[in-house]
């Protein structure tokens, strides 16, 4: 036998089986549990497929209880309504959209500015006077009906599915980690006067850790790719836009999403966690720097 024919059967004793029916090869896994399923095992589900156990939600026989119990892609919790968490996200943009039309002052009060402008209706305020916090209101606050409207969309189309497949302690944090990453970079490149508002960066950051899930998954790639060539198109082609919010969640949405589901199966949450806690610790550095430029 040849090194070549040598190779093909080891790749052979070494192929994964179908967890339920061992003479089959196969090399594609329970998106839950993660055990491999032949094409006779598979369940269609809104990301990729699922075993039988994990879509009855049984605990399964024969098998330990940590291996069948149900987990999404990333290894979280599958939760009964895997769009919960995207709901309520939705809902408090919406509100807070709905509280600033009734009160339009409030805005000002939400809005990402780096030091106050010039101007005598608006007080001494920005992130650099020590109102951090900026960073994270800017994200839930819009002002134009057009504007919520897209951003909107995009994250129930997005986060729907994300959140399903990360699970929602993940999703969660990606969305926020992805949102103050575009904050950040917004109040480092952008001028110190310029306010800016809207939940774009979060959005690209789900633009960006779909990417990365498809790819993981062996999807087309070419809806998300050409889906998010036109927002690039318009990012950088519309006036008025804060192109460094949509870079900077972009940026980090990739990052978080390769660690989301990447992440060796082991380590997984030593992983994940410590990925978003970097990419914080760099929102946190680029912050610091801007504040020292602007005092």
């Amino acid at each position: 036998m040849d090194d070549q024919a040598a190779g093909s059967a080891q790749d052979a004793q070494y192929a994964p089986v179908c967890y339920r029916h061992p003479d089959r090869e196969t090399g594609v896994r329970c998106t839950r549990c993660e055990r491999p399923i032949c094409p006779e095992c598979m369940v269609d589900a809104s990301v990729g497929f699922q075993c039988p156990e994990c879509v009855r939600g049984g605990s399964g026989t024969g098998h330990s209880p940590s291996a069948s119990m149900p987990r999404t892609l990333a290894g979280g919790t599958v939760a009964a309504d895997p769009r919960l968490l995207t709901k309520i996200l939705l809902a408090i943009n919406v509100a807070v959209f709905i509280a600033v039309q009734i009160r339009s002052p409030l805005a000002r009060d939400l809005w990402l500015i780096g030091e106050w402008p010039p101007a005598p209706y608006i007080p001494t305020e920005g992130v650099a006077t020590g109102e951090w916090y900026r960073l994270f209101t800017s994200m839930f606050a819009h002002e134009e009906i057009w504007h919520i409207g897209f951003n909107m969309l995009g994250l129930w189309w997005l986060g729907g599915p994300l959140e399903e497949a990360l699970g929602r302690a993940r999703y969660l944090a990606l969305y926020l980690v992805s949102g103050l990453a575009g904050s950040a970079l917004t109040y480092l490149l952008a001028a110190g006067t310029t306010a800016s508002l809207g939940a774009s960066g979060a959005i690209f950051g789900l633009f960006g850790a779909t990417a990365v899930l498809m790819r993981r998954l062996q999807y087309d790639m070419r809806p998300i790719i050409a889906l998010l060539v036109i927002n690039l198109i318009f990012t950088f082609g519309w006036e008025n836009i804060a192109w460094e919010a949509h870079i900077g969640g972009l940026v980090a949405g990739v990052v978080i999403g390769y660690a989301m589901v990447h992440a060796p199966r082991d380590r997984r949450a030593l992983v994940q966690y410590g990925t978003c806690a970097l990419v914080l610790a760099v929102i946190l550095v680029m912050t610091l720097l801007r504040t020292a430029q602007l005092t």
